[in-house]
């Protein structure tokens, strides 16, 4: 019979240590990925350290980081911000976008773009809204239909939509970009969560801005005939 207070030999030590951190991996890769209001969190308690760069932010997220940067891209066309920022913005949300479309899994953006420092009031400001967004979505978001929301072919049709949610969003309409924001963040939280019925949920979304913008473009295409039209009459 063994005795439990014998030393091991360093060999035996060795293997029991071995087995233990197994153990401990197995246990990592089988916990849940962290909700997406905790890595929001672990940015904004960063944030106070250094300067908050799109590169620290895909450093931070590993294979998440589409769904978290494009979520940071967007949420700034919610509220005024400095020139020339928005052209940054967009182009690097449209950017990663497309690499979804053609099924890249892990994001990659130009060293200038990924470089590119929010400024600290804006990233405290994108930040801390977006943590209070998710507290209220996480309350009815959770992983749904997993076949549907981790299907490479899903994954690249949110690509497409995002790509094209995009495109409206940097076109020069006015007063529409809350439009197209709120059609992106639907898809982030739903990549973001694993919910299926919060994809299809995007998929309606976009087919409905597409027509407000539709209705928009057709209404200011035809304005200037309106315009005449109502002179003359007048």
């Amino acid at each position: 019979m063994l005795n439990p207070n014998a030393k091991l030999h360093p060999l035996q030590s060795q293997l029991h240590g071995s087995r233990k951190r197994s153990r401990k991996l197995d246990m990592d890769a089988n916990s849940p990925p962290p909700r997406f209001s905790q890595e929001i969190k672990a940015l904004l308690e960063q944030l106070a350290h250094q300067p908050l760069t799109l590169a620290h932010v895909l450093n931070e997220t590993a294979e998440r980081g589409f769904g978290l940067v494009i979520g940071l891209l967007v949420l700034p066309f919610l509220f005024p911000m400095p020139p020339g920022v928005s052209t940054v913005l967009g182009s690097a949300c449209l950017l990663l976008a497309l690499q979804m479309t053609v099924g890249r899994k892990s994001p990659w953006l130009p060293r200038r773009v990924a470089q590119f420092q929010f400024p600290s009031f804006l990233a405290r400001q994108v930040l801390s809204n977006l943590k209070r967004v998710t507290r209220l979505t996480e309350r009815f978001v959770r992983p749904r239909f997993a076949r549907l929301a981790n299907s490479p072919a899903v994954w690249q049709v949110n690509g497409a939509c995002i790509s094209w949610l995009t495109l409206l969003l940097m076109s020069p309409v006015p007063m529409t970009n809350p439009l197209p924001t709120v059609g992106i963040l639907i898809f982030v939280v739903a990549m973001l969560e694993a919910d299926g019925v919060m994809m299809v949920a995007g998929y309606v979304a976009t087919g409905l801005i597409t027509t407000v913008f539709g209705l928009l473009g057709y209404g200011l295409w035809r304005s200037p005939d309106l315009l005449m039209h109502w002179f003359k009459g007048a």
